[in-house]
């Protein structure tokens, strides 16, 4: 099986998807020509035309527009977003438009736009190149939000999304694109690095949206998290000696309600990581739902390490990730219960 990193994976699912379906469309900025900023669209337009892998202006609103239009007709359009700083143009198109078409009409219309956009820090883009504002999609009715956390869900994830009748935004972190990354929180990727991540099969395969996964089983503490964050749990767990249960989500729109119950009704203790500002942030949601579903198992109060409430902290971009030390103090004190 092919050795890939995140960015040749999302690579070949677009190509396959434009070699087995007519009706696929690529769309963005500088998809084309370029092969995106990060070279996830890389040698596409060459293979399959401009009429297929189109360079769009920048003007976010209206690449989210045309999606919608190209959708409400037909075409299965995958429109990148060049960083998830740049959507809030489109947000409206997503949330007023996007999101509410199938309802709207009854199901007589809808739009099956997936909309690619790279999220998160760690390449020390700044305060506009570095957010992860996946909370705020979570919360538009209609929509579904998926973070893959490896190649292999990336390729799977997001060919289920583009095959999917709604609407998906798919986040892709950043920091994993090129790997490799260890769960060291002060260690970046190094861009463009062609390093392998996992493999990946060439072809056609789905990973269910709204599955998640159990990435590292265990029966002290359940850890919740996606995207980068996986790994650094999993660093973290190893380094603290606490058997810690690990959950990638994968999907946070739909969520997997019953893989994260049951772990945490086993476990009877939670920390839920993830990179975005704490205030809001989507962990807030996970612990309501499981202080709805798992209050008479909890031994302890559900504890989240996250992103500070602050907006994005170029200067100490390593400080504000969740690393591995404050998720390890976090696993230590829901097991003292404290």
């Amino acid at each position: 099986m092919p050795q890939m990193n995140m960015v040749q994976a999302l690579n070949s699912a677009m190509d396959v998807m434009l070699g087995r379906d007519n009706s696929v469309v690529v769309m963005g900025q500088d998809v084309g020509y370029f092969g995106g900023v990060f070279r996830v669209t890389d040698g596409l337009q060459r293979k399959y035309g401009e009429h297929r892998v189109i360079d769009m202006p920048i003007a976010e609103g209206g690449i989210i527009a045309t999606a919608i239009g190209m959708g409400v007709n037909g075409l299965r359009p995958v429109s990148e977003i060049q960083f998830a700083d740049y959507i809030y143009p489109a947000f409206d198109q997503v949330a007023s438009e996007l999101a509410r078409l199938r309802y709207r009409t009854a199901g007589d219309y809808f739009a099956p736009v997936t909309v690619r956009v790279p999220a998160g820090g760690g390449i020390r883009g700044g305060q506009t190149h570095s957010q992860s504002p996946e909370a705020l999609f979570a919360h538009i009715c209609g929509i579904k939000v998926v973070m893959p956390s490896n190649p292999y869900d990336a390729k799977g994830l997001l060919i289920s999304s583009i095959e999917d009748d709604d609407p998906v935004i798919f986040f892709e972190p950043k920091r994993l694109y090129n790997g490799p990354f260890d769960g060291d929180p002060n260690k970046p990727a190094i861009p463009w690095s062609t390093h392998p991540k996992g493999e990946v099969p060439d072809g056609h395969y789905k990973v269910p949206i709204g599955q998640a996964e159990i990435v590292r089983p265990g029966a002290e503490v359940t850890v919740i998290t996606y995207g980068t964050l996986v790994h650094v749990a999993e660093a973290a767990a190893k380094a603290s000696g606490i058997d810690a249960e690990i959950i990638d989500l994968r999907s946070i729109v739909p969520l997997d309600v019953e893989t994260i119950a049951t772990s945490v009704k086993k476990t009877g203790r939670c920390v839920i990581v993830h990179e975005a500002t704490r205030f809001s942030g989507f962990g807030a949601e996970l612990a309501a739902t499981l202080q709805e579903e798992c209050f008479w198992h909890l031994e302890a109060p559900i504890e989240r390490v996250t992103g500070w409430d602050t907006p994005y902290p170029h200067a100490f971009e390593w400080e504000y990730f969740p690393g591995q030390a404050r998720i390890i103090a976090a696993l230590k004190k829901v097991k003292a219960g404290v």
